[in-house]
């Protein structure tokens, strides 16, 4: 059973990095999952402390994914609209339209599209509404860093104790 554990566990880390970087993919809950379940075998000592902490950061860069473009849309000089628009477009990029379900140029695309849309909304110009929008992909790809640290992070810290 051991065996079968620690397998899945690695299975479970790599899906974890994988999914950080592709849409879909609940890349930090899934290594979380991993590291838990590595904990679980006699061969990887882990304290209930980093397993709780891990849990709680999970959590949190998982949610931060989705508040962090609208948070550089608004650092970009993004007003109410750019954020409400960014927002929208996150929503729809969940769906996938017109790029497949959770496609990756889907959760560019539509956060982009909203800010910018917004913005023009908002009746400012071209270039600042382009501002605003930059600022929800440079969101997408703060979230998305974050994500891919963490999921190396608890990858490392596996290994390291397993060896």
């Amino acid at each position: 059973m051991n065996i079968f554990l620690i397998i899945l566990a690695f299975v479970c880390l790599t899906i974890g990095v994988i999914g950080s970087v592709v849409p879909g993919l609940p890349g930090p809950p899934i290594a979380w999952g991993g590291l838990l379940l590595a904990g679980l075998t006699p061969w990887v000592s882990l304290s209930g402390d980093l397993i709780l902490l891990t849990a709680v950061v999970a959590v949190v860069i998982t949610l931060l994914d989705y508040i962090i473009p609208s948070l550089t849309t608004k650092r970009m000089g993004g007003s109410k609209y750019g954020v409400w628009g960014c927002n929208i477009g996150l929503i729809l990029s969940m769906f996938g339209l017109p790029f497949g379900p959770a496609g990756l140029l889907g959760v560019v695309f539509w956060p982009f599209v909203g800010a910018f849309v917004g913005e023009l909304l908002n009746k400012n110009d071209i270039q600042p509404s382009l501002k605003a929008a930059f600022g929800a992909f440079l969101g997408f790809l703060t979230g998305t860093l974050l994500k891919l640290a963490y999921c190396i992070a608890l990858l490392v810290v596996v290994v390291a104790a397993f060896f």
